[in-house]
């Protein structure tokens, strides 16, 4: 049996370290599974974790994968949806992974094959802790509002999902079951869009969560209407930073070692990173998944792509 340090305050994960055990493919796939559920996040640390290993870990509690499209993710194993995190050295804010699609990972994996000696940690934040703690007239502000996230198409997203890289308006209007967006035309252009709680319920734990791309499209892209509130009219900006703020002081950071593998809850916890000093150092494998154990969100189409194969959507045009 392997050593299990729960959760203790400045350490919002599970700490997993070995006894006899020497690969993550030994342990025991269903004292995971009950650990995930409970905390939502998971350090297995002192194992043997290399690609392979790694990907089996994660096939054995989902189902299916997606294909993040973000630029500069190198593959690893691509066939398996095993890339390399953004190419990029700069800090990252919170966000769960891809909670600007509708097709949000349930789980996010992360594997250190070459650890950082300095810099470059990942960190972390219970989703259900931030809603606790941010201050209350921003939590009453929140309940029971919606964030709208309405983003551009192209001929190719088009024909994906309703068929015709040139929909009638009719088809605009009715897209199958199956498609997790709405479409409308303005000023003769066709956008697509969907909402999501402001604060939502995670799979496991029956409370409210902060987690979506808010703080990531302020304070990464700089992005000041996106998403919207439900009225459409931005997320105020003293709200945003008094969310980044809490969020910030009830961060854990982990300070990679080779080897590493980090499980998240991505419905309940997010990430983000710190500076990479020297990118020629780090190098973090990922896979996002949807659980073979999952309650799904009740929002997302009842035969959802994703939960159907491995998913790769539409990529957009490269710019000339």
């Amino acid at each position: 049996m392997p050593t299990i340090h729960l959760p203790e305050a400045g350490r919002p994960y599970v700490l997993v370290e070995p006894t006899d055990e020497r690969s993550v493919l030994d342990l025991d796939p269903a004292e995971i599974i009950s650990l995930y559920k409970m905390h939502g996040a998971l350090l297995l640390r002192g194992f043997s974790a290399e690609v392979y290993q790694f990907r089996d870990f994660a096939r054995q509690f989902c189902s299916t994968s997606v294909v993040n499209e973000s630029p500069g993710r190198q593959p690893i194993d691509p066939s398996n949806n095993v890339h390399s995190v953004d190419a990029g050295t700069g800090p990252f804010s919170l966000h769960p992974e891809l909670s600007r699609e509708p097709w949000k990972p349930d789980a996010a994996f992360f594997g250190c094959l070459s650890a950082p000696s300095r810099g470059g940690a990942t960190t972390m934040c219970d989703g259900v802790e931030l809603v606790r703690q941010m201050p209350e007239e921003i939590r009453r502000g929140l309940e029971g509002r919606r964030l709208l996230q309405v983003k551009p198409t192209w001929p190719g997203l088009l024909e994906f999902w309703l068929g015709n890289p040139e929909p009638t308006d009719e088809q605009l209007a009715h897209p199958p079951d199956w498609c997790p967006y709405q479409f409308r035309r303005v000023e003769g252009e066709v956008v697509r869009f969907f909402s999501r709680p402001a604060l939502h319920r995670p799979m496991f734990i029956d409370e409210p969560a902060f987690g979506n791309f808010l703080l990531f499209a302020r304070f990464n892209h700089n992005r000041q209407g996106y998403p919207l509130l439900d009225n459409g009219q931005p997320v105020p900006d003293p709200w945003l930073h008094a969310i980044r703020d809490t969020g910030e002081r009830l961060s854990a950071g982990v300070a990679w070692r080779s080897g590493d593998v980090l499980m998240l809850d991505n419905s309940r916890f997010m990430h983000g990173r710190t500076a990479i000093e020297d990118p020629g150092e780090r190098l973090i494998m990922t896979f996002f998944g949807y659980l073979n154990f999952a309650i799904p969100d009740p929002e997302e189409p009842q035969n959802a792509i994703w939960r159907q194969r491995d998913f790769c959507p539409p990529f957009p045009p490269r710019p000339r």
